[in-house]
């Protein structure tokens, strides 16, 4: 890489420190909370959780009798239900109505229903973004702001890629330095240690930040991204069939057993039925190398009158840009590689807190030297009183200096 002049590093430096200091508060908010919502489901049963399954031994009751349930309990909503099937026989069935009166004006607010399956009954019902699960989810993803926030996040996305990439470029070091510049100075300067809690955690989690920093953007804001995939692989490639409108004969059990004789090597973890006035079921099913078993990318539509397997999607037929898609709701929160990249993801969650803090505390060390308080108080120096290490000199191009 070649080296920076002394003023582009100049430059660089004062963009670094601005970007720092103007968005590292809401750095630090998308990472908490980030971190917190790659085990959000669990935190929602701890922090709410419905009453106790009836019994977790035999068979739990059809989907036709569930789905009566809900609209006997909900005559007046004559949308579609979308059931998202328990992961295992402990866990209730999740029921979803999108279009609730109640939450109109809200970009997306469904009503949530928890269902014993075996008996069936209804356990809890609630509308998201009232309780702490999915209120946190909505300051992750839109700050509260529906779409307005989720522009202002997508745009913020961009500039925390710049802060970061700018970092790493101020902290590249000279040729032959690499290795000295990646181990960590214990020595007794607090500039020095300061300086290295600042720069190494945010260069040996570089990948993982770039890579929550990417996907956030992208699913903020996958409009910005389509039209300049759609350049080299199909985008949305895979069938949509229209509603028609006609008498709902087929059940959803009965849906449910169409899918799984069409892909029997699949498991069905999403239904979605037909609104009142017909249509088809679109059921969503995870198949082996799906990146997300809760979520996964294979679908089946059937007609709701003839039973008809109108179309199939399978996620392993998808093309370059759809699967790109495909996978980035599971790197973003790590579901991808299982308890691991989750835990990974939690954690690198934890690093904008660091980065501000120490950042601040560099800048702060910065400003009291060229106060002249480093003649009085040599734990405040800066970068270049701290002997043979050139690469923490800013003039030599070694180090990140932010400020």
């Amino acid at each position: 890489m070649a080296r920076l002049t002394r003023r582009q590093r100049a430059a660089l430096t004062a963009l670094h420190r601005w970007l720092g200091l103007g968005l590292g508060l809401l750095f630090t908010l998308l990472g908490a909370t980030g971190s917190l919502l790659v085990f959000y489901v669990e935190a929602d049963r701890a922090l709410n959780p419905p009453q106790q399954l009836q019994a977790t031994i035999g068979q739990p009751r059809s989907l036709d009798d569930i789905v009566a349930l809900l609209q006997t309990a909900h005559p007046q909503r004559h949308g579609s239900w979308r059931l998202e099937l328990p992961l295992t026989p402990q866990q209730p069935l999740q029921a979803r109505y999108y279009q609730p009166e109640e939450t109109a004006a809200r970009d997306f607010a469904p009503l949530m229903v928890t269902v014993d399956p075996y008996r069936p009954a209804i356990l809890q019902e609630r509308f998201w973004g009232t309780y702490a699960a999915t209120w946190i989810y909505d300051l992750h993803f839109n700050l509260l702001l529906d779409r307005n926030g989720r522009l202002i996040l997508g745009l913020a996305a961009l500039a925390l890629l710049a802060l970061i990439l700018i970092g790493l470029l101020l902290w590249w070091p000279a040729r032959g330095r690499l290795k000295a510049a990646l181990r960590p100075r214990l020595g007794p300067s607090g500039p020095r240690r300061i300086y290295d809690l600042h720069v190494l955690p945010g260069i040996y989690g570089l990948p993982l930040l770039l890579l929550l920093t990417v996907t956030g953007a992208v699913l903020e804001q996958p409009g910005w991204f389509k039209p300049l995939l759609a350049r080299f692989s199909p985008v949305d490639a895979g069938p949509r069939p229209v509603a028609e409108h006609g008498a709902v004969l087929i059940g959803p059990q009965q849906a449910l057993r169409i899918a799984q004789a069409t892909l029997p090597d699949a498991e069905v973890r999403w239904l979605e039925t037909p609104a009142a006035g017909g249509g088809f079921y679109r059921l969503r099913l995870y198949q082996p190398g799906d990146p997300s078993r809760r979520f996964p990318h294979s679908l089946i539509w059937i007609d709701a009158e003839r039973g008809e397997v109108l179309a199939v999607r399978e996620a392993r037929w998808d093309s370059g840009a759809d699967t790109f898609f495909n996978w980035l709701h599971p790197l973003h929160n790590g579901e991808a590689f299982g308890l691991t990249g989750r835990l990974l993801v939690a954690l690198a969650g934890l690093l904008p807190g660091l980065l501000l803090l120490t950042g601040l505390w560099r800048w702060r060390q910065k400003a009291r030297a060229r106060r002249g308080e480093s003649s009085t108080q040599p734990a405040s120096g800066t970068p270049r009183a701290i002997p043979a290490d050139t690469s923490a000199r800013p003039r030599r191009g070694n180090g990140v200096v932010v400020k």
